[in-house]
């Protein structure tokens, strides 16, 4: 029988008017990965904040292991590890000094600290840079470094917030990895992101969250299932755009999606096919002809844009 690590219900949390938090409600299982999913503003911060104790909910029952968030603050700091958007690392301190100071302020003696910075500086693979003060360090290893500092204490679970955010897809990789060693190593670890693929490589579980509420969640499988729809996507020259979007429409009765981004024009349909073929056709009479003209199965930036209106953060592109 699964335990619950952490367990959020119908919590509430207002900043003057601004309604941050509204009525959440999720459960995390032990030793699995779940993904808060939402776009900035969404409360996804928020959340993170409480759950570490560095805010008190308005409303609504928190817990970490069994314990609340508001009455056993200091037992729950002892089981939480915390990475934030931005590394928060001292430009002059070494890494190894940064991790072996936060040894000691979790009261572990100078020869324990030292071996437990160690053991972080070898398997972050941070051994060739420990010894350099960290304003020489790459955005990767400052990471790398920050999580480090987060694992000090070696949390039960594990509150990472945004951990990818403006890193380059190499070293993006680099820290999915050590996640799931992570989660290899029976950690519960709350990851929020604003990167689907990230969300659908790293968590068990996922919930999207929008204007302090979540708005769906289940695995990605079942957030992929729930559209109960395959997608059209149909691209022509610029020229042809207008006409297009109105045969779309006339085919389907549906207002078509235009994403800006790809211009794109896209419709869900549970007879995806047979409008597929009917678009084709329309098309061609016309004299139209589709740079591309695809159907696929929905994905999470399909069901993240059907629930919350927004498209997500795009992907990052390799720098030349």
């Amino acid at each position: 029988m699964s335990e619950t690590a952490i367990l959020v219900k119908n919590v509430k949390k207002k900043f003057g008017k601004v309604v941050a938090l509204n009525g959440v409600s999720i459960e995390v299982e032990k030793g699995k990965v779940y993904g808060l999913l939402g776009p900035n503003g969404a409360g996804k911060t928020t959340l993170v904040r409480i759950l570490a104790t560095l805010l008190k909910p308005d409303t609504g029952k928190v817990e970490l292991d069994g314990k609340s968030v508001v009455n056993a603050g200091p037992a729950i700091r002892e089981l939480i590890g915390l990475a934030g958007q931005f590394a928060a690392v001292d430009d002059y301190l070494t890494g190894r000094e940064t991790l072996e100071m936060v040894a000691r302020l979790y009261h572990l003696s100078r020869k324990e600290s030292r071996k437990r910075a160690q053991d972080i500086i070898n398997s972050l693979s941070l051994a060739e840079v420990a010894d350099r003060p960290a304003k020489t360090y790459s955005g990767g290893m400052r990471r790398r470094l920050d999580l480090g500092a987060g694992l000090v204490g070696r949390p039960d679970i594990l509150l990472l917030d945004e951990p990818t955010t403006g890193l380059d897809p190499r070293t993006r990789q680099e820290l999915w990895g050590l996640i799931r060693n992570l989660a290899k190593e029976g950690r519960t670890i709350m990851l929020t992101t604003q990167y689907l693929e990230e969300a659908d490589a790293l968590c068990n579980y996922i919930a999207i969250i929008d204007h302090g509420k979540v708005v769906r969640q289940g695995t990605s499988a079942q957030l992929k299932s729930s559209l109960g729809a395959d997608i059209v996507e149909l691209q022509v020259q610029s020229k042809d755009q207008a006409k297009a979007k109105e045969i779309m429409r006339q085919v389907s009765n549906t207002e078509p999606r235009f994403d800006e981004a790809t211009e794109a024009l896209s419709i869900s349909s549970a007879k995806a096919s047979e409008l597929l073929l009917s678009l084709a056709q329309e098309l061609k009479k016309d004299r139209i002809k589709p740079t591309n003209l695809a159907l696929h199965r929905p994905s999470l930036d399909d069901v993240f844009l059907a629930v919350t209106g927004k498209k997500t953060k795009p992907r990052v592109k390799a720098s030349k």
